[in-house]
């Protein structure tokens, strides 16, 4: 068996469920995608082996103009995307920051409330799981609002 083959599945199968979630649930990106309800649903599931086709994903990722499975496929190969373009305002480097911390929040609040017991059920595990990925996906866009920032020589964070 391949190491770390399991993770990796776990890691696709969050990746697509968050796509789908994205798109607007099972019904929305079986329409976008062209397939039936039903097989959306078995790529959402995460006790279901069913990964995403090709061309599932690319119109699911351009529609909603996330491409999370692309990314985490490119991870899986020890690969990474580079964006060319990053632009800042002082407004939007703010707002990252503040929507990152929360998304923060929300994971501690979840790794809270899971642990209490001294358990870890597999539904605690997977609230855990998708409040990491928006932290994950926070975090990237805050990363290149402050590529764009450092690219353009900076902002001013106080008004004059």
């Amino acid at each position: 068996m391949v190491p770390n083959a399991n993770a990796r599945h776990f890691l696709l199968k969050a990746k697509q469920r968050d796509l789908i979630a994205a798109a607007g649930g099972i019904e929305r990106a079986a329409d976008v995608c062209s397939y039936g309800k039903s097989t959306v649903g078995r790529w959402a599931n995460t006790d279901s082996p069913e990964l995403m086709p090709l061309d599932a994903i690319f119109a699911l990722e351009e529609e909603t103009g996330r491409f999370d499975m692309s990314e985490a496929i490119g991870s899986a190969r020890g690969r990474r995307f580079a964006d060319v373009e990053a632009v800042a305002a002082n407004g939007s480097v703010m707002s990252a920051h503040a929507e990152t911390v929360v998304r923060m929040g929300e994971l501690m609040t979840e790794g809270a409330l899971a642990f209490a017991d001294g358990q870890l059920t597999p539904a605690e595990s997977s609230r855990i799981d998708r409040a990491l990925s928006k932290v994950e996906a926070g975090i990237g866009d805050y990363r290149k609002i402050l590529a764009g920032a450092k690219a353009s020589g900076g902002l001013k964070v106080v008004g004059e």
